[in-house]
């Protein structure tokens, strides 16, 4: 996606979502306004009433009051009449016919009253009715007079952006024609497609330490072995008992229901490259001397039952995948993590050459800042940036829902031109004769995403190798991804690189050496510990293939994740993003074949069998508001599935994944739920609230359950309903 057509959607999202609010405000405002005409109408018919029944009461006791008078005059007036007759007889007949004629005066006048009375009062209601349907009317006219106001401006937007997208398509059309004018002259490189498959949290030692692979030197061509593991000299001190504790195998397939997971924070990382008391000094050559004494030290910081545990490493028959691929291609035994920290840097640093300053795991849930709503923007782009100037075709392939690469600025934007596409179709994808994506990023499932509900959350049920998942799920996408490509039109113009983002805690021998820092600028907001980014991590594995690349070659070369981007520029004739990768070393040299190999298996050993079984819970529709209703019931419980829950904050690895979800959950949500979403975000406390939170975006995003708009429109219809129910209990309270 060009810069053009970047700009351009952004433009109209923002308007949208501008006409949007217009919209849903418009309706709210006149939906109330209606209820409250209906009210007002109400309460002056009630009024109408009212007065009509005083007044009507006020005709009858006027009536009563002159009938009675009446009657006491005759009575009167017929007590005085003469006593002899015939005298007396017309005389009581005068009073007789006289209060009868007396109280027809009053009577007829009483229903003379009554019937103006009545009639006033249907002439008062007539009026209140004709005025709430104009009321009413009025604020129906408005709502559409306001929503078509939205309408035209959506409707602007979009032919706007129809008609500069044409513009931007042209100009990108004629700016990559250019560019393929000017590189007809040039040799065609022999790789053209480069597959970048990126893991979690293990260290080299830890992998391969035990592998005893032998071959031949990638750069002088003599025999060599791996700079593996040697239990004799390589050894930490357990702090808890004083004992030595030299490497070992074998390692468990998992750590769950076993032990910690690893700390692997920047202050972990420094104590285990530094030992026990090691203090950074934020200056430029201010790290610490590094001796790898403090694995075990800061296993134990972690509160591990087990620290020796940190020392295993797995034998070649563990993980026969990567054992075969690091036999029959290139293994690489010197790339570093490209700092001495966690996840999320490490992997920006593979994609950016750089983490614009972030040295640590962000965790802020109760500030949703720019960052945390537009991702993660860096001074010099992206290597995904540089492939769209370039007019290179790329993808994301997601084994998970929620991939760390989609927290970086612009991703939303590219997963709506079709850039991200599920790992489930990657073995068609790359079997497709169209298939024609230059750079691939593969990401795995990092886990079940059940966060911290009932206990310590874990990241079981994944495959990218995370120390609390089985690491025999991670060596079968190895094999998956392995053989797609193997077997597909694309292998004989491929590589594929196979690495980790960081140690995960776990002990390797090698120091790593200094760093070149990117030399971009900070952003103050990703910055936790002054780190100057002039020192590399903790070695992990790197294996590259290629059918270019001869079989057995061990590379010594030093590496970091960089080296990733300093080959993929020099095969597409791009620019360095930072000082940090234009200073990095490409691995070039790996694909001297003149012609690619016929001997490369086209099928790798399946996995070791870890014993290890993974139950996940079903992500239907029906039982995803299952388990919501579950964990809303929880919150005021305090127990889950007869367990009970713990209200332990998430970690910050949690905290990145809910990230990516509220960024994801924001490209299909409008006005006001996006607001909403937010506000739950920051409102996130306990493992309960963020279990809740994921579970309402699966909804939203695999089955187009809003959650937040349902209750927002629940509430409105409460609210209405009240407004009804005001209305009819004056009605029925009434006077008289």
């Amino acid at each position: 996606m060009s810069t053009c057509t970047k700009w351009i959607d952004n433009v109209v999202i923002t308007c949208v979502d501008w006409a949007e609010q217009i919209d849903v405000e418009c309706t709210d405002w006149a939906d109330e306004g209606s209820a409250q005409c209906s009210s007002w109408a109400d309460e002056g018919s009630n009024q109408c009433s009212s007065w009509k029944d005083q007044g009507s009461n006020q005709c009858s006791s006027w009536k009563d009051q002159g009938s009675n008078q009446c009657s006491s005059w005759a009575d009167e007036g017929s007590n005085h009449c003469c006593t002899w007759a015939p005298c007396s007889w017309f005389c009581d007949a005068f009073y007789w016919v006289a209060k009868w004629v007396c109280k027809a005066y009053y009577w007829v006048a009483n229903w003379v009253c009554q019937a103006w009375y009545w009639v006033a009062n249907w002439v008062c209601q007539a009026w209140y009715w004709v005025a709430k349907w104009v009321c009413k009317a009025w604020y129906w006219v408005a709502k559409w007079v306001c929503k078509a106001f939205a309408w035209v401006i959506k409707a602007i937007c979009t032919v706007f952006s129809w008609v500069v997208n044409l513009i931007c398509v042209a100009w990108d059309t004629l700016k990559c024609a250019i560019l393929a004018i000017f590189s007809r002259g040039k040799a065609k490189n022999k790789i053209e497609h480069i597959f970048v498959l990126m893991l979690e949290n293990r260290a080299f030692d830890h992998m391969l330490g035990f592998s005893n692979i032998s071959g031949i030197d990638a750069v002088s061509g003599n025999p060599t072995t791996v700079n593996g593991a040697n239990p004799s000299v390589n050894t930490n001190i357990d702090p808890t008992n004083g004992h030595v504790v030299p490497v070992s195998t074998p390692a468990d397939f998992t750590l769950k229901n076993i032990d910690k997971d690893p700390g692997h924070e920047f202050p972990d990382t420094l104590v285990a490259l530094c030992g026990a008391g090691a203090v950074y000094n934020p200056v430029l050559g201010g790290y610490p001397p590094i001796d790898n004494s403090g694995f075990i030290q800061s296993y134990v910081n972690d509160g591990s039952t087990t620290p020796e545990r940190i020392m295993t490493c797995y034998t070649a028959d563990q993980l026969p995948v990567m054992n075969k691929l690091a036999t029959e291609f290139a293994i690489c035994d010197n790339w570093f993590s490209s700092l001495p920290g966690p996840t999320w840097p490490n992997r920006f640093f593979l994609l950016a050459a750089t983490s614009g300053g972030l040295d640590g795991s962000p965790s802020s849930w109760d500030v949703a800042t720019s960052t945390i709503v537009d991702g993660y923007v860096f001074d010099n782009g992206n290597i995904f940036d540089s492939l769209d100037d370039n007019c290179i075709d790329w993808s994301i392939f997601e084994g998970d829902d929620f991939p760390v690469s989609f927290a970086l600025k612009g991703m939303n934007l590219n997963l709506l031109q079709g850039r991200f596409k599920d790992f489930d179709d990657f073995a068609s994808d790359v079997n497709d004769p169209g298939f024609d994506q230059k750079f691939v990023f593969i990401e795995p499932r990092y886990s079940a995403h059940k966060f911290d509900i009932t206990g310590p959350g874990d990241f079981a049920c994944g495959n990218s190798m995370h120390p609390l998942d089985d690491v025999t799920r991670g060596e079968k996408l190895i094999k998956d991804v392995y053989e797609a490509i193997r077997n597909s039109p694309l292998w004989e113009k491929s590589m594929l690189l196979i690495t980790f983002d960081e140690h995960g805690g776990f002990y390797d021998h090698v120091k790593p050496p200094a760093a070149v820092p990117p030399g971009d600028l900070a952003n103050s907001d990703y910055v936790q510990f002054n780190f100057k980014f002039d020192q590399l991590g903790v070695r992990v594995p790197a294996i590259v293939v290629s059918p270019f690349t001869k079989k057995g070659l061990i590379d010594h070369t030093v590496y970091d994740h960089t080296s990733m981007l300093a080959t993929t520029e020099k095969i597409f004739g791009i620019g360095s993003l930072t000082n940090r990768d234009q200073a990095a070393n490409d691995y070039l040299h790996l694909f001297s074949l003149a012609s690619p190999r016929t001997d490369a298996p086209t099928m790798l050993p399946d996995p070791a069998n870890s014993g290890f079984k993974c139950e996940e819970d079903e992500e239907s529709r029906e039982a995803l508001m299952a388990i919501r209703s579950e964990l809303v019931m929880a919150k005021t419980t305090g127990r889950y599935r007869e367990n009970a829950v713990m209200q332990s904050k998430p970690t910050d690895a949690q905290f990145n994944f809910a990230h990516v979800a509220l960024r994801k959950v924001l490209m299909v949500s409008e006005y006001p739920e996006r607001k909403k979403w937010i506000a739950d975000f920051k409102s996130v406390k306990t493992g309960l609230d963020a279990a809740i939170f994921m579970t309402e975006i699966k909804l939203k995003l695999n089955y187009s359950v809003d959650i937040k708009k349902m209750l927002r429109e629940s509430e409105k219809a409460q609210k209405l309903a009240a407004i009804r129910n005001w209305r009819l209990n004056r009605k029925t309270n009434k006077p008289g």
